[in-house]
Formats: C-alpha cells, sequence, structure tokens
C-alpha cells in the first residue's frame, strides 16, 4: 500500500467515524471496516445492528452522499448485513436523524444535487411517460407479490389498528368516494389510474361513467382487462393519455398517488387543467404524499432508482398554485401513519415472497425492492412524510355545511361492501 493510499483510507475512516457518531447517537450500531477493524456508534442500548463495508470505495461514497451510497452498497454486495436487516439498519439510523440531514462532507454534494435538480426539474409529456415506464411498466407479477388483491399500490386507510391489508385499501375506496360526495350516475375521471380498481369501484357502487387515465401501458392493460371481465367496458374506460391532454367535464375527479409524479414546475399546469375539466358544481379529491415540514428535495437515490423526476410537497408549496386557478379547498385531511401501516404489510409480503422477486430479475433487483419498502416505511415513521388528502371545489355551495356526509356515505358503503370483493381478470394475476 502506499503512503497515498494510507492517508486516504485514514481521511475516509475518520470522516466514516464522524458521520456515524453524529448521526446514531441512541441504539448501538456495530460497523466492520474495510480494514478489519470494528467501531460502534450509539450508546450502545437496545439489539445491536451489525453491518460489514466491504471496500473503501464503497466507505468513501457513503461518506460524501449517504443518501445515495447506502443504497447502492448494499444492492452491490458492498454494505452486508451480520445481524438485523435492513429495515432494522434504517430505522436505528431515521430514529435519530428524523427530518435532519447528516451532516460532513455530504452537506456540499447535497446542495450541489438541489441546484441540479431546481434547474432540470421540468416533466414534459415524454418525460413523465418515461419515469411512469420506469417503474409501473416492470414485469406484472412483481406487484403480485406484495399488493392486495385489487392492486391498490397506495397508501391504505386503516379505520382501526387491527385492520389487514385487504380492508385497508377497501376502506380508502370509501373513503375516497364518501369525499367525493359521489352521486348515482357521474361523470369521473381518474388522474392516474393505476390497474383500475378505484375506477371500477366507483362504477360498481355508484353506477359512475369513469375515464382512468395513465402513462403506464402494464397498467392500462390490466385495467381494460378487468373492466372487460366485469362487463364494464363501456362504462369504465381506460386509456394511455397525459392528463395534460384531456377534454371534456367531469362532475367529480380524484387522482391517488399520481401529483407525487407532476413535478414542482408543473403544479400550475396542474391545477389548471383540473379547473378547466372540473363541472362549476363539481368536486375534486386529490391524495399525494407530501411533507410534514419545510420543502426538501427527493432522496437523490428513491429518485435514481425508484421514482425519477419524483417530487413530495409540503403543502406551501401546494396552496398557492391551487389558489391561482378558481379552485376553493373545501376540505384537508392528513394521514400520518396509515402509510407506514401499508408499507409494513407491503414490505412483510415481500419478503415472504423475495424468492420469487429474484426468480424474476435478479438479486440485485430483490435487494433494491427490500431497501425500497424498508427506507419509506420508516420514512413515513420519522421523517414527516404524510398524505395529503385535498377536497377541491369550484363553487362554495357544491358540498354540504358539515363533514357527516363523509361519515353516513362511509357507513353506507361499509355495509354494502359486506361480502363483496375485487373482480380481477386472470391476466392481472398471472
Amino acid at each position: 500500500m502506499t503512503k497515498r493510499d494510507s492517508f486516504f483510507q485514514e481521511l475516509i475512516q475518520k470522516k466514516f467515524k464522524n458521520l456515524v457518531k453524529d448521526t446514531i447517537r441512541t441504539g448501538t450500531l456495530i460497523i466492520e471496516l474495510p480494514s478489519g477493524a470494528r467501531y460502534q456508534g450509539g450508546d450502545g442500548s437496545g439489539q445491536p445492528v451489525i453491518m460489514r463495508i466491504k471496500n473503501w470505495r464503497a466507505l468513501a461514497r457513503i461518506v460524501l452522499y449517504p443518501d445515495l451510497a447506502l443504497g447502492e452498497a448494499y444492492m452491490d454486495g458492498d454494505l452486508i448485513l451480520i445481524e438485523g436487516d435492513m429495515y432494522d439498519l434504517l430505522d436505528l439510523i431515521f430514529v435519530n436523524l428524523t427530518v435532519e440531514e447528516p451532516r460532513g462532507l455530504s452537506t456540499l454534494t447535497r446542495r450541489l444535487v438541489r441546484l441540479f435538480i431546481r434547474i432540470t426539474d421540468y416533466n414534459t409529456p415524454l418525460r413523465s411517460r418515461r419515469n411512469v415506464a420506469y417503474h409501473y411498466d416492470l414485469d406484472r407479477r412483481l406487484y403480485d407479490l406484495f399488493l392486495d388483491s385489487d392492486r391498490q399500490y397506495s397508501c391504505g386507510y386503516f379505520e382501526t389498528p387491527d385492520k389487514g391489508l385487504e380492508e385497508a385499501q377497501l376502506a380508502k375506496k370509501r373513503h375516497l368516494a364518501a369525499k367525493m360526495n359521489m352521486q348515482q350516475g357521474q361523470r369521473v375521471l381518474d388522474i392516474g389510474s393505476g390497474w383500475g380498481g378505484l375506477a371500477l369501484y366507483l362504477a360498481r357502487m355508484f353506477d359512475a361513467r369513469v375515464l382512468g387515465v395513465t402513462l403506464s401501458d402494464e397498467q392500462l392493460a390490466i385495467s381494460t382487462d378487468r373492466a372487460r371481465a366485469e362487463k364494464r367496458a363501456g362504462q369504465v374506460d381506460f386509456k394511455l393519455r397525459d392528463y395534460r391532454a384531456l377534454t371534456g367535464k367531469f362532475d367529480r375527479i380524484v387522482s391517488v398517488g399520481m401529483f407525487e409524479h407532476v413535478g414542482r414546475r408543473s403544479y400550475g399546469e396542474f391545477f389548471s387543467k383540473v379547473s378547466e375539466l372540473l363541472a362549476d358544481d363539481g368536486v375534486m379529491l386529490l391524495h399525494y404524499i407530501g411533507r410534514s415540514t419545510a420543502p426538501y428535495v427527493t432522496n437523490g437515490w428513491v429518485r435514481k432508482y425508484i421514482f425519477p423526476g419524483g417530487y413530495l410537497p409540503s403543502l406551501s408549496e401546494v396552496m398557492p398554485e391551487i389558489e391561482k386557478y378558481g379552485l376553493i379547498v373545501t376540505d384537508l385531511e392528513v394521514l400520518r401513519l396509515h402509510y407506514a401501516e401499508t408499507l409494513r404489510h407491503w414490505r412483510k409480503r415481500f419478503m415472504a415472497n423475495r424468492t420469487r422477486a429474484i426468480e424474476l430479475y435478479d438479486e440485485r433487483f430483490a435487494r433494491m425492492w427490500e431497501f425500497y419498502l424498508a427506507a419509506a416505511e420508516t420514512a413515513f415513521r420519522y421523517q414527516g412524510l404524510v398524505i395529503h388528502q385535498i377536497q377541491l371545489a369550484k363553487s362554495v355551495s357544491s358540498l354540504p355545511l358539515t363533514r357527516n356526509y363523509i361519515h353516513m356515505q362511509e357507513d353506507s358503503l361499509r355495509k354494502q361492501d359486506s361480502g363483496r370483493g375485487p373482480v380481477l381478470a386472470k391476466t392481472a394475476a398471472s
């Protein structure tokens, strides 16, 4: 080893130890360094998490930009967990950090990344479709490994803590329908319609005529198959279309888990188009992942490997745009730990089917998905991520004076839901 290499390794080791010392204040994290030496962070309490970092390159990258490099090191096999799993490691990190950022050399890296994103962060229709395809056009069998039977890939609604995933996702659809004050036979637009579960539910329960739009070929194929299987192909129509290209008027508009993909610089376009499409006495329900903190850029690893072009806004970024386009906020609800619980179910289901994920892709992909689900769950538990449900209208008289209608309609739907289940086309689960 040259003196230069020795100096580099000593410097990186020192900076890494400082990073761990600043980050892990409670609990126990034991790291086996590339030199073979062990370093312990924390106060020695609780069940220890023990990990090994195999080479100096991975260690240096974690020091320079842990937001990206920690997940990459795990995907590449450069970070090995000896005791505990990835959720245990991330839980230990984020219960200490909460909404703070790691300090040290990564502060400069983070600033440069933010500057780059601010300059380039605009999702054109072409870019939006490419971003959506990156995540949602994966092998359809992957999502069978962890989603509920209706393929709801968004936050469930846990009416009581003991409810399971299937019940929570059905309750979510009830909650959304009730908050829109759905009436029989209405014309509904579902922006970002996923695999079609919500659109079909509204058609089933309210005889609604629904247009669902997505940018995913896979989602379109499965949604269309499901509509045919329920003999609702004329009533529920799914199209591969950007929301900006839509025309017409709708009594109700709903968008669940799509606004995160719009991009911060496109909020004006989004609410301008919503205002154009919504009937004068209509109601919209916007459901998306947001922040309870000040605005912050999407985590570097998530942006690169999971949701390119994604952004999770604070209310302070959304409300001014709503106000510009003749829309009124008529109700706002913040769902806090509901998504953490949803992700807990997804993570456990995925881990139980991890071998099948490797068969579909490979070990690196399985590690990536494992890291994603664990990171998302801990972010909702500790880092200020929440669900914002914003109800919008054009007229102050579009909805009843009190919120009682929500609970009344949920009760009515709950009685109707008893004994019902989603109808899935065979191709959706194959």
